[in-house]
């Protein structure tokens, strides 16, 4: 057996036997919390509102666990099982150029996998999130949406697989610094132009009314010195019951946005106090962070693949015959979370941290009780458990869990 294949098959187990021994134990402290809601919590939740978040709670995990083992036979399927070869070879055999080729098989292999993954999403939309009360999808929404997306995927996925696949090609041994450079610059590019062009295509944003909101929201913002290009209210309604609220684009082309269920739903107060906290993210200059670590991250990948797909152990120990730049990218692509799983507990803590961060600039700019109603009603109106496991939530999740994020406003009350 190839050593790569042995290391792979090595890090895929131990990852998924962490992976499930987590799920288990947030299930069983989950379970075992249930009954009783936290004190903390307990003039603010109901026990039925309580139990309704441990059953969801519940539900996501048990399926996420099915969907991760139909995950690992997919993968094993593509690498060792060589139907990425097959592609290959069936693609190869259209007699096109290399890089229009290699086009091919990233699209392919793109189209193969959201078929795959259609069933799962459509029981979570009609299935899971109905039963809890949270969707609002019509299937023939469900399929405008995944036939908006296909049309967006191609459109501009097509020219930049073509770029990307032509630099590996073409621009000699430091290629993977173009690569890098054009991938970065494509992600901003991104990010910029999403809430303008492309947000618009899957929802309606409309801006929000003149009247006190509207005056508070613009006198915090000019406080901070957070220039954007209008506040808008989306039909988030339309899809789901979850409520939120996020700042989208880049530069001028700043959006803030608010789902429609959240204003219904909070105080004029308790929306600024939400909105400070996705201020202090700005103000602590966290999104700028996450971008410089993503292209390290990147850039660093990137070099490591241009010395990886020169070793021909690296084809053959995932299942691959015939060696290309396009499948090396490709099969790079497909096993790297197996490896770079271990990771998450430092990027969620990183996170969390933000997070709190954020929280901290929040209590100073609004009311803190306000930012502490406005999350529990957040946490009752889109059923987040109040009792995660205390390992499990530290390894994935990225937003301090419940008991710990308001004992920790509950501090700065003065």
């Amino acid at each position: 057996m190839n050593e790569l294949t042995l290391i792979f098959l090595i890090f895929l187990l131990l990852g998924t036997g962490l992976q499930f021994w987590l799920a288990i134990r947030q299930k069983v402290y989950v379970r075992n919390h249930q009954d009783a809601v936290p004190g903390a919590f307990a003039e603010k939740v109901s026990l039925e509102e309580h139990q309704k978040a441990a059953a969801y709670t519940l539900t996501k995990i048990s399926f996420g666990q099915k969907i991760e083992i139909l995950g690992i036979v997919i993968l094993l399927l593509w690498t060792l099982g060589g139907f990425l070869a097959m592609l290959d070879q069936f693609c190869r055999g259209l007699g096109w150029s290399e890089l229009w080729t290699g086009v091919a098989v990233f699209i392919s292999f793109g189209v193969l996998s959201s078929l795959i993954e259609l069933p799962a999403n459509i029981y979570s939309t009609f299935k899971i999130e109905a039963k809890f009360g949270f969707n609002r999808t019509t299937p023939k929404l469900f399929m405008i949406d995944l036939i908006k997306s296909l049309i967006l995927t191609l459109l501009l996925g097509v020219p930049f697989i073509a770029l990307v696949l032509w630099l590996m090609e073409s621009a000699g041994q430091y290629w993977w610094f173009y690569v890098w450079a054009v991938w970065m610059g494509f992600s901003l590019l991104m990010m910029w132009a999403y809430p303008a062009f492309i947000a618009p295509w899957f929802n309606k944003f409309e801006p929000i009314e003149d009247g006190e909101l509207k005056q508070k929201i613009e006198e915090l913002l000019q406080r901070n010195g957070f220039a954007s290009s209008g506040i808008f209210v989306m039909d988030g309604s339309k899809r789901s019951g979850h409520g939120n609220a996020y700042f989208t684009g880049l530069g001028s082309n700043k959006r803030i946005v608010f789902f429609d269920t959240l204003l219904k739903d909070l105080s004029v107060d308790q929306i600024i106090a939400v909105l400070a906290h996705e201020v202090g993210h700005f103000k602590n200059n966290h999104i700028k962070k996450r971008i410089v670590w993503i292209s390290l991250f990147s850039l660093g990948g990137l070099a490591f693949l241009g010395w990886l797909m020169q070793q021909d152990w690296f084809y053959v120990g995932l299942g691959i015959t015939t060696q290309s730049t396009y499948i090396a990218l490709l099969l790079f692509m497909l096993v790297l979370p197996v490896f770079t799983f271990f990771l998450q507990p430092i990027m969620a803590w990183l996170s969390r941290r933000h997070e709190f961060e954020a929280d901290d600039f929040a209590a100073k700019q609004a009311d803190p009780k306000a930012l502490i109603q406005a999350l529990v009603k957040l946490y009752k109106e889109n059923a987040s458990t109040l009792t995660p496991d205390p390992l499990y939530s530290a390894f994935y999740d990225s937003h301090p869990p419940a008991p710990v994020r308001i004992a920790h406003l509950s501090e700065l009350v003065d």
